[in-house]
């Protein structure tokens, strides 16, 4: 049986990134770029003429930014929402809270590099939001309820390794930040990551990140 690969729409105003992106997800067997767009307002119609399955929005673009593509593709008044993946060079609080607000199905640094870009394809594909670990504690230092947080139930026990994992991950450590600290592989850690957030019941770090704080398993860093 063959699966037909995720169809992707490109929207920066800078061709240089619009390629290297390309180069990395057409790469991928499961991904293909179906069109790329150099401003919002192109982005927008070439999303309801080509119908993706994900778009990679930049937020600062001639004609209509990222955010107001978000909302007009992924908002709550959108027919037939687009999966909106943000991906930009500034992580201003205010754009984070925008870009979610407004129904983006994740939310990465430009720095954060092509392996978080490619997860967070797959992940917007199950319904779920990733977001980059640079962002995770600036995030939740203005949030009273972020996305995918769990309850304050405190009863939910994780072993001690998880916890190992927990802790810098709250405090805005990468998968590879915190395979290198705990001497295991960015694959194990992706592993342990996804055993939390079933046991806790969120959607990503960031809601993992909220119940580590919550519980006082970690402290903002």
């Amino acid at each position: 049986m063959t699966t037909e690969p995720i169809r992707i729409l490109i929207a920066d105003d800078q061709q240089n990134i619009r390629h290297a992106f390309r180069l990395v997800l057409d790469a991928q067997p499961d991904m293909l770029v179906v069109g790329e767009a150099a401003d919002g307002m192109s982005a927008v119609e070439q999303a309801r003429h080509l119908r993706p399955d994900v778009l990679l929005a930049d937020i600062r673009m001639p004609r209509l930014d990222g955010l107001e593509v978000t909302r007009l593709l992924a908002g709550p008044d959108a027919a037939g929402a687009t999966r909106v993946i943000v991906v930009t060079t500034f992580d201003l609080d205010e754009y984070v809270h925008t870009a979610l607000r407004n129904g983006a199905s994740g939310f990465l640094l430009k720095r954060s590099g092509p392996t978080l870009l490619i997860e967070a394809i797959r992940a917007a594909m199950t319904g779920d939001t990733l977001i980059s670990p640079q962002v995770t504690v600036r995030l939740l230092r203005h949030l009273t309820s972020p996305p995918g947080a769990p309850s304050r139930a405190v009863d939910v026990t994780l072993t001690d390794r998880e916890l190992d994992i927990v802790r810098p991950l709250a405090r805005g450590g990468s998968n590879a930040e915190i395979a290198v600290d705990l001497f295991i592989s960015p694959g194990t850690v992706k592993n342990h990551i996804a055993n939390i957030q079933r046991k806790l019941g969120v959607r990503n770090r960031v809601g993992i990140a909220a119940w580590a704080w919550e519980t006082g398993h970690s402290k903002p860093g």
